[in-house]
């Protein structure tokens, strides 16, 4: 919740404010300072060239919070064919300073936004980015009218590529992909981060099906292909092993710039099914938008997929494999009011009002997909009763 409200903010003032040009270079200022710079790779020892420069902000206990994402640009440049930079205009103060490149490691895929929970603050996620990230960052202190000189340097990021295609021997283009790494808690955090729902990972499979992950630390990975349909909570997926169930993928473990090359992974073609139904307010039948619909496998309710019913209150899952499972509906909202063709007047009008304001409760349905498609599911969820206050 937190990873997608930071990247919300942040893009949002991005565009308002700038454009998103933050690497247009600015004249000097005499009233603030200068950084300058160069960028070698680890890896060759030859200078990084077109590499982004960012310098993020010095985060403490008592600094105040921002509302952008971890390590999020406050300055930004790119380097020459020399790989050398320049900042001018910098406001005096302490940041952090790093490079970033394709193939080289991304602090956006090499962070675990897990680590301290989803009750953390804003301040404490951003604290906590910058101990992850602090060895492949330099700190730097930015004076009035002076000049600071830096060299960084980028390390080679690991890589995880292979072949997707579909069971009948054709390519499978324009695949998405869901990348897991294992943190050092033995759980398993999801790499890359999405915004305004998109897709945590930008790569796709090209015309042969085949693709390549890139900028990855050093780690154990599960990776799933998604097909292109609609979200990645929504997409039907196959994993590493050809499963479908995240728990069973098969993983693949990376050294630090290595390069894994990945069995294939086959997308079936037949023996998937349709789930599909309404949702509805058990009171007059009329339709719930908004709702959250999420299909748990009955077994130990991992998660299989998600989505939300749309404004005629319907919601479908394509490509499911036969399976037990659990259908959870909650968070329902009114799409529209309730028929009240049969009152009239100033207080049926506000009761109809009302009606469009009521809470629904979550509801769970056994679900067995077997051979045939499940399209038919009409399912009511019932109001809430509003909490009557108490009296003195």
């Amino acid at each position: 919740m937190f990873r997608s409200r930071w990247l919300c903010i942040f893009f949002v003032i991005c565009l308002l404010m700038t454009g998103c040009d933050s690497k247009k270079a600015k004249k000097p200022d005499p009233s603030k300072g200068t950084v300058t710079g160069i960028v070698l790779c680890a890896d060759t020892g030859k200078p990084a060239r077109f590499a982004t420069v960012t310098l993020t902000s010095f985060p403490d206990k008592n600094s105040k919070s921002k509302d952008s994402a971890p390590l999020s640009a406050l300055e930004s440049t790119e380097t020459d064919l020399d790989g050398r930079f320049r900042i001018e205009a910098v406001e005096p103060g302490k940041y952090y300073a790093f490079a970033t490149q394709e193939g080289y490691l991304d602090p956006m895929r090499g962070l675990d936004f897990t680590r301290l929970g989803e009750r953390a603050s804003d301040q404490e996620q951003e604290i906590d980015a910058v101990k992850q990230w602090k060895d492949h960052m330099v700190e730097v202190t930015v004076r009035v009218h002076h000049t600071t000189d830096l060299s960084l340097q980028m390390e080679r990021g690991a890589e995880i590529g292979g072949m997707v295609a579909f069971d009948d021997g054709s390519p499978a283009i324009g695949i998405h992909f869901q990348l897991n790494r294992m943190t050092e808690k033995k759980d398993w955090t999801d790499v890359g981060l999405r915004l305004f729902g998109s897709w945590a990972l930008s790569e796709m499979s090209d015309s042969h099906g085949r693709f390549n992950l890139t900028n990855l630390p050093a780690g154990e990975y599960k990776l799933c292909a998604l097909l292109p349909l609609d979200t990645q909570d929504s997409a039907p997926r196959i994993c590493l092993g050809n499963t479908y169930r995240e728990k069973d993928a098969k993983t693949v473990k990376v050294q630090p710039g290595e390069i894994a090359t990945v069995t294939d992974i086959v997308i079936p073609l037949s023996g998937l099914h349709t789930v599909a139904g309404t949702v509805s307010a058990v009171t007059d039948g009329h339709v719930l938008k908004n709702s959250s619909v999420l299909l748990l496998y009955a077994d130990d309710r991992e998660k299989a997929r998600e989505t939300k019913t749309l404004d005629d209150g319907s919601f479908s899952f394509a490509d499911l494999p036969d399976g037990s499972y659990i259908l959870q509906i909650s968070g329902g909202q009114d799409a529209e009011k309730p028929d009240s063709d049969a009152v009239s007047g100033d207080s049926e009008t506000a009761a109809s009002k009302a009606a469009n304001q009521q809470s629904y409760a979550q509801k769970e349905l056994p679900l067995t997909v077997l051979q045939n498609d499940v399209d038919d599911l009409n399912i009511h969820l019932e109001v809430i009763p509003p909490v009557k206050p108490q009296t003195p």
